[in-house]
Formats: C-alpha cells, structure tokens, sequence
C-alpha cells in the first residue's frame, strides 16, 4: 500500500527545522513568508517579544494587482514590506522562506524586498 504524500505537512516539518536556527531579535527581526495557492503574505516578527512589527499581502488595496498568485505580485509585496521597514526604522532582517524552495514566488517577494532597501 502506498503512503499518500501530504506536501504541507511536509513543508511545516522543514519550516521547523529552519526555525530552530533563525531567530528574528528587535535589532533584526525575522522576515517570514507564506505562500497559499491564491496569495502571498509576509511579516516581519521580533521573536523576543513574540511580535508582528509590520505585515503586506497580496490583498492589500493599495496595490491593484491584477493577479495575486505571479511573480509580479510577490515582488509588489516585496517592495511593500520593505517600504513598511523602513518606515519603522527597520533596516536588516533574517529571512524566513517558511519551508518553501528558495525559486518562483518567494524568490520574486525576496529580490523585490532588497530592491526597496531592505537588507538580508
């Protein structure tokens, strides 16, 4: 009998095992993605404190997007939360890819991160 494979299961075990070496502090907290079918979301999260500092995801007005799930819209969200950083005076993060493959949309989110400035 075959074992039915379960991706997000599989991804949430490779997610902990990144987690147990990053570690976001307040002078550089964490910036941690999530990836759903339709949308993308990211937030940067102080660990210490156990808490969201700033957040952007595909479905925020502002951005008009006329597709949320492509590269184009997660390297809008990109931008959009190193915007969000830097206008708390956050400038380095510790990158987060949440068990995904460093390639398509996180990729695209990462890349539009640092073209806004923010360093990681």
């Amino acid at each position: 009998m075959l074992k039915k494979v379960n991706k997000n299961e599989n991804r949430k075990a490779r997610h902990e095992r990144v987690r147990k070496k990053v570690y976001g502090t307040p002078e550089r907290p964490r910036l941690n993605i999530f990836r759903s079918g339709n949308h993308i979301y990211a937030q940067i999260i102080d660990d210490a404190k156990a808490h969201t500092l700033t957040q952007a995801s595909t479905l925020d007005k502002g951005l008009n997007l006329s597709s949320t799930n492509n590269k184009e819209a997660a390297r809008a969200v990109g931008n959009l939360i190193a915007k969000k950083a830097l206008d708390k005076g956050i400038e380095e993060v510790v990158f987060d890819r949440g068990g995904y493959l460093y390639h398509g949309r996180v990729k695209e989110l990462a890349d539009g991160a640092r073209e806004a400035g923010l360093k990681f």
